[in-house]
């Protein structure tokens, strides 16, 4: 996963981590251990996130399939 792109689309998005975790239905602090690669993310997290962010097919491969 490229991490640093999904930051910089959530940022983009004019949202914070908190606001997308919300949105995605789980925890702050559990959205920032997946960012930090701690854990990893589920396909249907993946999923909402591509949704919430607004992502194309072409920037979620990028992004989850890096």
């Amino acid at each position: 996963m490229n991490v640093n792109k999904l930051k910089g689309k959530i940022v983009e998005s004019g949202m914070n981590v908190e606001t997308v975790a919300e949105r995605i239905g789980i925890d702050r602090s559990s959205l920032y251990r997946k960012l930090n690669n701690f854990e990893k993310i589920t396909i249907g997290e993946a999923n909402k996130l591509k949704d919430i962010l607004m992502l194309s097919d072409e920037e979620a491969n990028s992004i989850f399939f890096a």
